[in-house]
């Protein structure tokens, strides 16, 4: 598990899975969607260590700690991390909150992808020129939302998010 991967891949598309609030249930669907990505966010409730070890079998993972997150994922994870991606900046925290805490403008520090989980709500929003990225919650239900995750492809033409409910 890399909690702040720094890398890059020179040429082609990449693909990045976006994911959070597991709540250490990890859906096959998810291994399924996930199985040709090239890195992966978890924007935190992870939930369990067994998440992050299947997820890192599939490919490098960048995770950070959410608010129900107790005792050895606490310590272990941070609560923000950041990388890149095929020359994509990406910031991920838990909640919106904490990255307005610390980063009052992700577009002019040169983020090009923040990334939040914690509502529960998937959503994608574009602002000053930065994705802003929920991927909902991939774990068990609650809140009347489905589950969902999200894909990235990042290629030299920008980001192309995806959103994708989970059965």
């Amino acid at each position: 598990m890399n909690t702040s991967d720094k890398w890059k891949r020179s040429a082609g598309k990449v693909h990045i899975g976006v994911l959070s609030d597991t709540h250490g249930l990890l859906m096959p669907d998810v291994l399924h969607h996930f199985a040709r990505v090239d890195h992966i966010i978890h924007a935190g409730d992870v939930g369990g260590v067994q998440v992050l070890t299947a997820l890192s079998a599939v490919a490098p993972v960048t995770a950070v700690a959410g608010n129900m997150d107790m005792g050895e994922l606490f310590d272990q994870l941070p609560h923000e991390a950041s990388g890149e991606v095929c020359g994509i900046r990406f910031l991920v925290a838990h909640t919106q909150r904490d990255i307005m805490a610390r980063h009052q403008d992700p577009a002019r520090e040169g983020y090009d992808l923040v990334v939040t989980g914690h509502t529960h709500h998937a959503s994608a929003d574009w602002h000053d020129g930065v994705l802003y990225l929920n991927p909902g919650s991939a774990g068990p239900r609650r809140f009347g939302s489905q589950a969902s995750i999200a894909l990235v492809a990042v290629d030299s033409v920008g980001l192309d998010p995806r959103i994708i409910t989970l059965s």
